[in-house]
């Protein structure tokens, strides 16, 4: 599943998509709070944006929920079917690209997944608080892949279409409706290593 994706959004165009979407910056907000990454991983901080009252915020959290167990790993993605999620706290990954891996050896193949017709994603996902000074975590959630996907993996991370964002924050309407596969043609793919095997 995913584990890893491109944070190349640009400021100007981030807000140019707020003030599309209607929702105010808070003013202490730059371009700093958007730092650009080629690949965050599991563990990395990276920027979310989540609701903070009448505005959406970025706030720096850490990629993937501590394990419950001593010797699990990090949850860095969430299965979304079936699932209630009006009293989790929702939130949107921006990213310029997903990446996806195929293969069974190490290196493996690596995929590179762009939203067609937008300047950039947003990927459905909840955060949690942490304890001490550790900063909150997020999760991505997944879903059945869509024909885009398929082909190269067995499940898929929800990419929201701008029109979504605002249902996913404050939960305007089902799940079911809002956690799904985009239609086939909506993700771009480029293959940008090839592995080994």
């Amino acid at each position: 599943m995913c584990n890893d994706y491109e944070q190349h959004v640009a400021w100007k165009a981030y807000c140019e998509m707020m003030q599309l979407l209607e929702w105010g910056i808070p003013p202490r907000q730059s371009e700093a709070d958007l730092p650009q990454a080629d690949d965050v991983r599991i563990t990395d901080l990276a920027p979310v944006m989540r609701a903070a009252g009448t505005d959406v915020e970025l706030v720096p959290m850490s990629f993937g929920f501590p394990s419950a167990t001593p010797r699990g790993g990090p949850v860095f993605n969430f299965r979304s079917e079936g699932r209630s999620f009006a009293n989790t706290n929702r939130c949107l990954i921006p990213a310029s690209a997903f990446f996806e891996f195929s293969g069974s050896k190490s290196p493996k193949t690596k995929h590179r997944f762009t939203l067609n017709n937008a300047p950039f994603m947003a990927i459905a996902g909840i955060w949690r608080d942490q304890k001490g000074n550790q900063p909150p975590a997020f999760t991505m959630l997944t879903t059945a892949p869509g024909a885009d996907v398929e082909p190269i993996h067995n499940r898929q991370i929800v990419v929201l279409r701008p029109a979504d964002w605002t249902a996913w924050i404050y939960l305007q309407k089902p799940e079911g409706e809002l956690l799904r596969s985009l239609p086939a043609g909506s993700l771009s793919v480029e293959t940008v290593r090839v592995g080994r095997g």
